[in-house]
């Protein structure tokens, strides 16, 4: 136990003089980290499809439709189950008023769903494309300290050019392990939210064909994707 604690503050402290060696432009990186971590986290947690799109919830709801028990309590309820549920409950508050107008403000909603879907996506990707930036400049950096140290005290002092390569090299490195699953990152979650708008789409024009005559609505179509699910 004693050598595997030697072991593991060793490492703490080669990494923190990685951090020390590579300069102040660390700080931001590893800032940037911490953020990426923390919606990745946050977004797997939201856009889980059984909280997203639950797959008993249409069938729910034309069961109410068709028992008449579909009360503004209901409808109140079923707005703030999910982010299907919002989109079904404008529907319905509006399946009165003609197919159009169910579809239109069918669409109203999904606008304001999807973009609660894709929050905090645009700064993934801005993580993404900012941390190899910030690499960048401390290559920069870097060598401009290389080359006055050059300048200034000739190629004798190898420390002194060490040291500039060396933070050059660091923070290029922590700003692509960084951008590298951050942009991996971000693709998956938009791929997620593409393939839950497309299911909620079809959810959606289940309800409308059923409510208006174009399609008789089968309680077994929710059940199946159900067992599909499990």
């Amino acid at each position: 136990m004693w050598y595997s604690f030697c072991r593991f503050s060793n490492s703490g402290i080669a990494v923190y003089e990685l951090v020390i060696a590579g300069g102040w432009l660390m700080l931001p990186i590893i800032l940037s980290s911490v953020v990426m971590i923390a919606i990745a986290i946050e977004r797997y947690w939201s856009l889980r499809p059984s909280k997203v799109v639950p797959p008993t919830l249409l069938g729910q709801v034309w069961h109410w439709l068709k028992q008449n028990q579909l009360t503004k309590e209901n409808i109140h309820e079923l707005r703030g189950s999910s982010a299907l549920g919002s989109i079904l409950a404008a529907g319905i508050s509006n399946s009165g008023h003609g197919r159009e107008v169910m579809k239109d403000s069918i669409e109203e909603a999904a606008v304001q769903v999807v973009h609660s879907l894709e929050k905090h996506l645009v700064p993934l990707g801005t993580i993404a494309a900012v941390t190899p930036l910030l690499g960048l400049l401390g290559t920069v950096i870097g060598m401009i300290k290389v080359f006055t140290a050059i300048m200034i005290e000739g190629t004798g002092n190898a420390g002194v050019l060490a040291g500039g390569i060396s933070e050059a090299l660091i923070t290029t490195a922590a700003g692509l392990s960084v951008a590298i699953p951050a942009l991996i990152i971000h693709k998956y979650f938009e791929r997620r939210v593409d393939s839950l708008v497309v299911e909620m789409e079809d959810q959606a024009i289940k309800l409308i064909d059923a409510l208006h005559g174009d399609r008789v609505f089968r309680q077994d179509e929710t059940q199946s994707k159900e067992v599909a699910a499990a």
